[in-house]
């Protein structure tokens, strides 16, 4: 624990992208593979899950330190971290033991599941004795479930490449599926992940692994500029941009395997397409989008039409555990196949996209998949303008990908070239209404936000002053009366100099302490994006909205001409 320890510090305590790479080389060159396997499986995005409950892990500290309850929430409040106050509050233990990372998680950690919380709490408390307090920081962090590390899965792989000096595409390729939860991390993995191996000699495989995902870059250009910067129109294929779960079908071994972008296997969530992927050849990899689709009737014609479905309705089958028939019928998902990375066992990434292309729809022909149909146009203006019917046909705008591309690893520019052209997201101007803490370097600043629109237009602004009044009051909200409702949260779009100001805002009209949670005076309203919308009977609001992200300080607007309930119902709508 004490070289992963210092690994974290280093890792935390700079901005550079060659620093954070330097620090992770000289630990694979320094770990034991045991340690370095479940290393790279943190890093690279694996979740701890949590095997001690936070409010256990709360009395505990308290219990240890010999302080109470209102103590802790205070230094809390201060810190803005529950592993940090943790850590800060305990008192100095022993001299940090020498247990290697791996040992702390396969012999400590993981059989804490399924005891006694008597008896996790005496271990736990064992533990920390072990630990100085960054130590403890990390186990805390582990134990519950929210390690988190300012590095991405590239900088892993370009470090582990730099160690084994192996081209970083083929580590890419070695850790697809690594991060699984269903397989845990082994000496004999991290070993695979470095070996050497002769330039131009296939990697040996799982059969059911998959290819790292090629990632699409955001065009923001207008398109008046398109010629100048991407040329000529017929260069490129265009497609819809669907909004569902990107996914890779395996057909390998006479078996089906289905993964997703976050490299998850999720064969058994989506049984219709492992079924669907039997009839496929052996030796067949498939990349595209995975969707509920719902056709409907026009009433005029009798024309049956397709299209997506709203990813909400996805949702429901991500969440289930066990998909009834009910769920089934009421969700029924299929693969929109747009690329073919695999044919006959062969490797079809390095072959231009217009090839991919027609031995895709060569491949798919027969069979009962979807495949993304190819969009044309004279120019790009004209593409302009069909992408203002992306709502309408429930897809998220364009994907423009050039014709002699090859499939890249990640995203990147230099292997292909594939762009998302997305439609501007739907916003509205809503309150600030609570705050919490980030994480990592923004554990002390309030950055995570909940905001709500007025149930109603205020009918003067007086009227929304005196509801401001009675929250600072404490006063609960009258049924049928004028009030901000809650109906989304977001983290992300201020600059750190923003966030600076709102946070010394929230700390001055706090109402209202909930654990990390602060209720604030409304004052400041924000014009928040997002991509979709959608009815959700989880939320207060009756309405969810999909990644939303602040797009502004609306210093300009005053409170009382913030949108309403009404408005989002009218989005709904769009």
């Amino acid at each position: 624990m004490k070289r992963f320890a210092r690994l974290f510090s280093e890792l935390d305590a700079t901005t550079s992208t060659n620093e954070k790479v330097e620090a992770l080389t000289r630990y694979f060159a320094e770990a034991p593979s045991r340690d370095a396997a479940w290393a790279v499986y943190f890093l690279a995005g694996g979740k701890p899950r949590q095997v001690v409950k936070t409010a256990s892990l709360v009395g505990l500290a308290c219990h240890l330190a010999q302080i109470d309850y209102w103590l802790f929430d205070e230094c809390y409040q201060a810190v803005g971290d529950l592993a940090e106050t943790i850590a800060l509050v305990l008192p100095r233990g022993d001299e940090p033991s020498d247990v290697g990372l791996a040992e702390w998680v396969e012999d400590r950690l993981l059989p804490l599941r399924g005891l006694p919380d008597e008896e996790v709490a005496k271990r736990v408390g064992q533990y920390w004795w072990e630990l100085d307090a960054l130590g403890r920081f990390l186990l805390t962090k582990l134990v519950g479930g929210g390690f988190r590390v300012g590095v991405s899965k590239l900088l892993v792989q370009r470090a582990l490449a730099a160690h084994a000096g192996i081209d970083a595409k083929r580590v890419a390729q070695r850790m697809m599926g690594y991060t699984d939860g269903k397989t845990m991390p082994s000496p004999e993995r991290y070993e695979q992940l470095v070996a050497q191996a002769e330039e131009g000699v296939p990697e040996q495989r799982d059969a059911g692994q998959p290819y790292p995902f090629f990632l699409a870059h955001q065009l923001d250009a207008p398109p008046e500029l398109f010629a100048a910067r991407l040329g000529p129109v017929d260069e490129w294929m265009v497609e819809w941009k669907y909004d569902g779960i990107r996914g890779q079908v395996v057909k390998r071994a006479g078996r089906v395997w289905i993964w997703s972008r976050g490299e998850e296997l999720v064969t058994e969530r989506f049984p219709e397409i492992e079924a669907l992927a039997q009839s496929l050849p052996d030796g067949t990899v498939l990349d595209g989008e995975i969707l509920v689709w719902s056709e409907e009737t026009d009433p005029e014609t009798g024309e049956v039409r397709g299209r997506p479905a709203p990813f909400a309705l996805l949702q429901q089958r991500i969440g289930r555990k066990n998909l009834t028939k009910k769920i089934l019928a009421e969700a029924p998902v299929s693969f929109m196949a747009y690329d073919l990375l695999e044919q006959d066992g062969e490797d079809l990434r390095g072959r231009t996209q217009q090839e991919r292309r027609t031995r895709l729809e060569s491949l798919l022909q027969p069979t009962a998949f979807k495949v993304s149909p190819v969009e044309t146009a004279a120019s790009w203006l004209e593409f302009a303008s069909r992408r203002e019917r992306s709502r309408d046909l429930g897809v998220e705008g364009f994907m423009l990908k050039r014709l002699d591309a090859a499939y890249g690893t990640g995203r990147t520019k230099a292997e292909g070239l594939w762009w998302k052209w997305k439609i501007d997201p739907m916003s509205v101007d809503c309150v600030l209404v609570y705050a919490q803490p980030g994480h990592g370097r923004r554990s002390s600043v309030y950055t995570d936000y909940t905001f709500a629109v007025w149930n109603r237009a205020p009918a003067s602004k007086e009227e929304a002053d005196a509801v401001v009044e009675a929250i600072a009051r404490k006063e609960p909200p009258q049924p049928d009366a004028l009030q901000l409702v809650p109906f989304a949260k977001a983290y992300s779009g201020l600059t750190d100099e923003e966030f600076r100001k709102v946070d010394a805002l929230i700390r001055r009209h706090t109402v209202e302490k909930f654990g990390p949670v602060r209720s604030v005076k409304p004052m400041l309203v924000f014009e928040l994006g997002f991509e979709g919308i959608n009815r959700s009977g989880r939320h207060r609001s009756g309405i969810a909205v999909r990644f939303p992200r602040m797009l502004r300080i609306r210093e300009d607007k005053p409170l009382h001409e913030a949108n309403t309930l009404q408005d989002l119902e009218v989005l709904l709508g769009l």
